[in-house]
């Protein structure tokens, strides 16, 4: 799946395009967010309103997304391959917990 190149050689290319302070700085909010309301969905069968919640942390991760990619002046790399979606999660592990 992820081409016959390592985790490390895939997070330091999406490291190359996330630079911009502000950019790492919404990542670092946003995709948490992203990946706690997709984490949400399935209790959203469970408890009515939780969808609300869930939909919320995910359109406002991915503005803050697009907002970061605004100040760095390139586009998401996922943009360019699809995989980059995983690889950002894998990058913002590395960035938090080293």
């Amino acid at each position: 799946m992820m081409g016959g190149r390592s985790w490390d050689d895939w997070i330091d290319e999406y490291s190359e395009a996330h630079q911009h302070p502000v950019n790492k700085m919404t990542h670092t909010f946003g995709i948490p967010m992203i990946v706690l309301s997709i984490l949400m969905v399935p209790f959203c069968f469970f408890v009515s309103y939780l969808w609300i919640a869930a939909a919320g942390l995910f359109v406002i991760g991915w503005i803050l997304q697009f907002i970061g990619h605004y100040f760095e002046g390139k586009p998401p790399e996922f943009m360019k391959d699809y995989r980059f979606l995983f690889v950002g999660t894998r990058w913002w592990f590395k960035k938090i917990f080293g």
